[in-house]
């Protein structure tokens, strides 16, 4: 069949080359997004035992379960916070200087090491017998070592040092995006640094600071390898997701983990829109002021 008949004969059912090209794209989505989501809702709503509804009454009246919430979201929110304010100023610092790639790359490191990688480090560095413990008692500065792992700060730390750099390039690229003329307008009518910061840059940023923030947050949110290997999985930093691990896996009830899942899910859609819909309390106008 020859090129233009086959168009022809597209063209006549109503289909075109962009049609074409999108059709392929949806199928993927649907196949790898919305099927998922959709038998996981599904499975959540067929318990074992009881009505559809019971995986989430089991859930939010057992404490044990339902206040992984809150111990997810005390490890969640403070970390994305944190690493959000050292990247707006590391970025800011970045972006005039010539090896800027060479910097970059040194601070994404702890991407290409992995999460769990990053906590046997941890726990190699921070441990009771570890290098920074086994320093300061040869110096003298502690009689016992301090406990530093398996507990709330072993996560903690895990999690800022794999989380800062997502946040920093995301924010370097926001930050190299704006457009300098803004900021030489500023200074040649007077602006001091400080004020072309808060006027100038914060408003254009903050866009890109909500989109960063959500994504970082997912990021922390879903949190897991670190809160078994250097964290107190029974304890303080038993987070939601160990909860949906043990349910599907240790308790062989797919159903509930799927219903835990999806509250996890809910719970992090609930701080995404809040986090966008406070961004319009700023700047809200027709250019974003970037480059071009």
């Amino acid at each position: 069949m020859s090129g233009p008949s086959l168009r022809y004969r597209l063209s006549a059912r109503g289909l075109d080359g962009t049609t074409l090209l999108v059709l392929p794209g949806l199928i993927f989505m649907v196949a790898l997004f919305v099927y998922p989501f959709l038998y996981g809702v599904v499975d959540s709503l067929m318990p074992k035992e009881g009505a559809w509804y019971a995986n989430y009454a089991k859930f939010f009246t057992d404490p044990f379960q339902y206040k992984t919430i809150g111990a997810t979201l005390w490890l969640a929110l403070p970390v994305t916070i944190i690493n959000l304010a050292f990247a707006v100023p590391v970025a800011f610092r970045v972006r005039l200087m010539r090896r800027q790639r060479l910097l970059t790359t040194i601070l994404v490191l702890p991407i290409t090491l992995g999460t769990v990688f990053v906590a046997d480090g941890l726990l190699t560095f921070l441990g009771p017998r570890g290098w920074f413990n086994d320093t300061l008692l040869l110096l003298g500065i502690l009689d016992a070592p301090v406990k530093l792992t398996n507990n709330y700060w072993g996560v903690f730390a895990s999690l800022l040092i794999t989380g800062f750099p997502f946040a920093f390039l995301l924010t370097l690229s926001y930050i190299t995006g704006i457009d300098p003329a803004i900021e030489q307008a500023a200074a040649t009518l007077g602006a001091g640094p400080a004020k072309r910061f808060f006027r100038v840059f914060l408003p254009l940023l903050v866009p890109g600071l909500a989109v960063t923030f959500c994504l970082a947050f997912v990021q922390a949110f879903a949190v897991f390898p670190s809160a078994v290997l250097l964290g107190a999985p029974a304890g303080p930093t038993r987070v939601i997701s160990i909860a949906a691990y043990q349910a599907a896996f240790e308790q062989y009830d797919h159903s509930l983990g799927s219903a835990i899942a999806l509250i996890m899910g809910g719970v992090e859609l609930i701080v995404v829109v809040a986090i966008l819909g406070a961004r319009s309390l700023f700047y809200r106008g027709p250019a974003g002021g970037t480059k071009g």
